[in-house]
């Protein structure tokens, strides 16, 4: 009797957590784990919690959407401190883009500052880096695809491709996760992506080490092989908060509730 009822507490339990826990529209849930990053941690193995991860990054016409929604994110109104002279340069106006950009083109010219506050505005945030990566380093049909050559052949060839900014979302297949145009479109900003490449314990010195990518930093990669892994911790290393980049996007990720 006592065993019955139990079960049938857990079980309602169960059935009010899928109810009250829905894939939030627009986004994918990828289930968490433990990896190695191929660069940067020493070796160390990070444990990745269950995350929702938007399907594309965010596009010109949702931005557009953003900034008339909140004008001080529009070029004329932004503060110095949080976007550089890049912020928007390829707008006609505050709200308007210039004709020759495409509005399901992944936006682009959007400072660090910027892209948090449009996700926290979402009720959303950016990927921590290890989020982005565990997402990214699956391929088609498996979570993990950095053993194989053709994965990383792909990802250098978009490094090697001009103006992919401009392409439209959704043109690459999606990862196992349902996840597209994490590789071959534009780099996306992550929430802590000066954190890899610094010398001490406080981040603030990373404008005195941004040169560490040069050489120096080489020596943390588990894999010297994966060029790629290697590009992007580089770029990110090279970033201060207000650059703005034109192939430098970004998109949004959502905590999933813990379970009972």
């Amino acid at each position: 009797m006592i065993k019955s009822q139990a079960f049938r507490i857990l079980f309602v339990l169960l059935v009010f957590q899928t109810m009250l826990y829905a894939q939030s529209e627009g986004m994918v849930s990828i289930k968490g784990s433990r990896y190695l990053p191929l660069y940067g941690r020493d070796s160390t193995v990070v444990a990745v919690k269950d995350f929702e991860m938007d399907v594309y990054p965010v596009t010109n016409s949702e931005y557009v959407d953003f900034i008339k929604k909140y004008p001080k994110w529009q070029k004329s109104n932004v503060i110095s401190l949080f976007a550089d002279k890049g912020y928007l340069v390829n707008w006609k106006s505050d709200t308007e883009l210039k004709d020759s950009e495409k509005p399901n083109s992944p936006v682009t010219y959007v400072s660090w500052f910027a892209a948090k506050d449009y996700c926290e505005c979402q009720g959303k945030r950016l990927p921590t880096i290890d989020e982005w990566e565990y997402a990214a380093m699956a391929d088609k049909t498996t979570k993990d695809a950095r053993v194989k050559p053709e994965y990383n052949a792909e990802i250098l060839a978009w490094y090697e491709a001009p103006r992919t900014n401009e392409n439209t979302i959704g043109l690459h297949p999606e990862n196992f996760w349902g996840v597209h145009d994490l590789h071959g479109l534009v780099w996306e900003w992550t929430l802590d992506f000066n954190s890899v490449l610094i010398s001490g314990e406080s981040r603030k010195d990373v404008d005195k080490d941004n040169n560490l990518f040069c050489g120096s930093a080489a020596v943390n990669a588990t894999d010297l092989m994966n060029y790629a892994a290697f590009m992007r911790y580089a770029i990110r290393g090279s970033l201060k908060a207000k650059y703005s980049m034109k192939n430098l996007g970004f998109r949004c990720v959502k905590d999933i509730p813990n379970e009972f």
